[in-house]
């Protein structure tokens, strides 16, 4: 009966270390992906399009409901670049929604290699000379790839737009 109890114990102990082990990998994951997001779209709320282009793949494939699909990181950063960053009198400053952003990890055979960011995110509207204003809000999906040790978009979704309100 004692060997039944300690055995029980030791297999309890692994299992345990297990776990708290791979919360502790996944818990990584997540600050460093949200890490990464916030640096990213820093740049884009800035108009940094050199920082904003460091965030993603040369083969980036960014998906627009409304927009259509931007195949490459040369062609995204034009598009920020002449489109919302053109303007000096109009910003659009994109914020995620608190408590809707989730990072899932991807792995293969144990090791992780990528992340899928999910959550809900506002549109703001900034205009010399008017107090910024919530226009809209969407959903998106990001798919994070490790490469060589360097965190990297390769797919953007943006999608469900419509009014700004609150959830």
């Amino acid at each position: 009966m004692k060997k039944i109890k300690l055995l029980s114990l030791v297999l309890l102990a692994v299992m345990t270390a297990s776990i708290l082990q791979a919360q502790s990998k996944y818990d990584t994951l997540t600050r460093t992906i949200l890490e990464k997001d916030r640096l990213f779209w820093t740049a884009y709320n800035n108009c940094d399009t050199v920082g904003f282009g460091n965030y993603v793949s040369d083969d980036v494939e960014f998906y627009h409901d409304k927009g259509g699909i931007t195949y490459g990181k040369a062609k995204l950063v034009n598009s920020i670049t002449n489109n919302l960053c053109s303007n000096p009198n109009f910003r659009l400053r994109r914020e995620a929604i608190p408590g809707t952003v989730t990072v899932f990890p991807l792995e293969n055979n144990g090791v992780i290699y990528g992340a899928i960011m999910s959550g809900r995110h506002y549109f703001y509207i900034n205009e010399p000379g008017k107090k910024e204003y919530r226009d809209g809000m969407a959903r998106f999906t990001h798919v994070w790839q490790l490469n060589n040790g360097v965190w990297k978009m390769t797919r953007i979704l943006s999608f469900d737009h419509g009014p700004a309100k609150d959830i």
